[in-house]
Parts: C-alpha cells; sequence; structure tokens
C-alpha cells in the first residue's frame, strides 16, 4: 500500500466529517424538540445558537436556543458583520453568529441549524456541503393543534403562523430531506441517521 493509498485508508475509518445540518420547518412544528433531543444522543454534535429580538418563551433562557437582544443591539451586530445570515420572521429579526458556526466546523463537529426558509437558502448558499432536512406536520390541522397548544399566541398569530407555513411548504423541495413529526422519537432518530449517512459518506471522508 503506498502512501496515498494508506492516507485514504484511515480517513476512510477515521475521519469524521464537519458540515452545517440546515433543519428548517414551519413554526410549530417541532424543529426546537427534534434537534435538542438528537444533541442530547449525540453530545459531540453542536447547535448554533441564532441571535434574535424575539422575547423570550416562558422557560427560555438566552444562551441556550437563542441569544435574545435589542433591537438596537442585533442591528449593531449585523452592522459589524457578525451574522453569516439574517432573516425576518414573524416581526421579529434572527442572525446566525459567524465566529461560533466557523470555530465549531473548524474544531471538527456537526453543527445543527435551526432556521427558517429564508435562513435555510443563505446557508445552503454559504455552505455547499452542508445538509438541508425539513420538518413537515403530519397535516395542517395537526400543525394548527400544536400552536393552539402551546398557549403562546393569540388566534391572530397562529392564522399568520398557518398562512406562512403554507407558504414555507412551497420551499420543500430545495432541501435534500423531508422528515414528517408524526412521533417526536421516530423524527429524532431519522434526523440522526441522516446526519450519520451523510458522515459515512466515501467523498466526504476523503476529501482534502
Amino acid at each position: 500500500m503506498n502512501e496515498s493509498s494508506e492516507s485514504d485508508f484511515k480517513s476512510l475509518i477515521y475521519v469524521r466529517p464537519a458540515f452545517p445540518v440546515v433543519v428548517s420547518g414551519p413554526s410549530g412544528v417541532g424543529k426546537t424538540s427534534i434537534v435538542q433531543a438528537a444533541l442530547e444522543q449525540r453530545p459531540e454534535w453542536r447547535a448554533s445558537i441564532s441571535t434574535t429580538t424575539r422575547p423570550p418563551r416562558q422557560g427560555e433562557v438566552s444562551g441556550q436556543a437563542y441569544d435574545f437582544v435589542s433591537p438596537d443591539e442585533f442591528e449593531g451586530l449585523k452592522a459589524s458583520g457578525a451574522f453569516l445570515e439574517t432573516a425576518q420572521v414573524h416581526g421579529f429579526l434572527y442572525g446566525t453568529p459567524r465566529s461560533r458556526l466557523e470555530e465549531f466546523l473548524k474544531q471538527g463537529r456537526v453543527v445543527v441549524l435551526n432556521l427558517d426558509t429564508q435562513g435555510g437558502t443563505s446557508l445552503r448558499n454559504a455552505f455547499h456541503n452542508g445538509v438541508s432536512i425539513f420538518i413537515l406536520p403530519p397535516s395542517i390541522e395537526v400543525l394548527r393543534e400544536r400552536l393552539q397548544h402551546r398557549n403562546t399566541d393569540p388566534p391572530e398569530v397562529v392564522e399568520r403562523r398557518l398562512e406562512n407555513a403554507r407558504l414555507e411548504l412551497r420551499q420543500v423541495s430545495q432541501y435534500s430531506y423531508v422528515i414528517v413529526n408524526e412521533n417526536l422519537q421516530q423524527a429524532v432518530r431519522q434526523l440522526i441517521g441522516i446526519i450519520e449517512t451523510e458522515q459515512s459518506r466515501v467523498e466526504r471522508r476523503l476529501k482534502k
């Protein structure tokens, strides 16, 4: 076995490719629950925490699922080039911090990003080696029930989120994979399976 062949052989065995994974889907579909559960089972992966001007919901702590900032703070960060992408969703601003994502990738980590379709498009354009996954509800009616069950939004906001969901569903064809979140545990297994399959692709492991 020559030196090049031995290097390729070691890469196939030992390399664990690092790449971003974009997880998108309509509000209320369960993206956050699926991503958090997957990361608990795969602690070597990392979550990219988005920055948002949305007020925290009950139980949410800044620095965990999101960094919560004021609109002025957000605009200052944006002006300084701190974000890889930004989007306005349901009247609030969201951004993906550049430095955190790039540092995790340098460390050889898979980075899972919970993004809306606007952010998903931006990240796919920025990282062509990324993986994109769209989470679907079993039906629009089930999505409506989940949004109502959260008890975080008045009826008019729920309807606006449902209308936005119908628009977001048109973007599914831009993604590589879909997961129907009918059962949380099954959806988590599917997410982990997709990422591990992508880690096993020969072209990722041999990429120099």
